[in-house]
């Protein structure tokens, strides 16, 4: 009965010293993730629209940076990304809208949850149409579209053409008796 309970003793130990190292080493890389930011620029986006990622707090010169908006992963370089900027650039993917977290893969590890950027949607169709060509005549161009001449209009054309014939006529006999 002694020898089973040392060996459970023993079996306990060992499992706590295996479990040690990943708990002391867990915080040191959460604390690495503190340092590690992405901008996006700009950080609103359209489908198909090209943005620019900065990453600040990362150890070397390269790195990636990816999202479920972007068409693929971006590439990061710069001097050194302890003290400067990794840089690059993503193209938003089709299809998409929302906020979408930006994971960041440098110093080996992945930072994720370290930037946003928010797609939205882009308006295809033109809200109204476009006024264009013949300078000042294309209001004019408009409004006449929209009321054609009616029956009133041919009514008054009728009475002035009449009128005008009547004066020729009267000026015409007036000549004539006068010669």
């Amino acid at each position: 009965m002694r020898r089973g309970s040392l060996t459970l003793r023993g079996i306990a130990g060992a499992a706590v010293l295996a479990a040690l190292p990943v708990a002391v080493t867990a915080p040191a890389h959460a604390h690495e993730h503190d340092k590690v930011h992405a901008t996006v620029t700009p950080s609103s986006a359209a489908a198909g629209a090209e943005v620019e990622i900065s990453v600040t707090g990362c150890d070397g010169t390269t790195g990636s940076a990816g999202s479920g908006a972007f068409e693929g992963d971006a590439k990061l370089t710069g001097r050194d990304g302890e003290k400067y900027p990794l840089n690059g650039s993503a193209k938003i993917r089709g299809g998409v809208s929302g906020s979408y977290d930006v994971t960041v893969v440098c110093d080996g590890h992945p930072h994720q949850g370290v930037g946003t950027v928010k797609v939205i949607q882009h308006r295809t169709d033109p809200v109204s149409p476009v006024r264009a060509g013949g300078g000042g005549t294309a209001q004019l161009a408009a409004h006449s579209q929209e009321a054609g001449p009616g029956t009133r209009h041919a009514v008054i054309g009728l009475v002035l053409a009449g009128v005008a014939a009547v004066a020729v006529a009267v000026r015409s006999v007036r000549r004539r008796r006068s010669e």
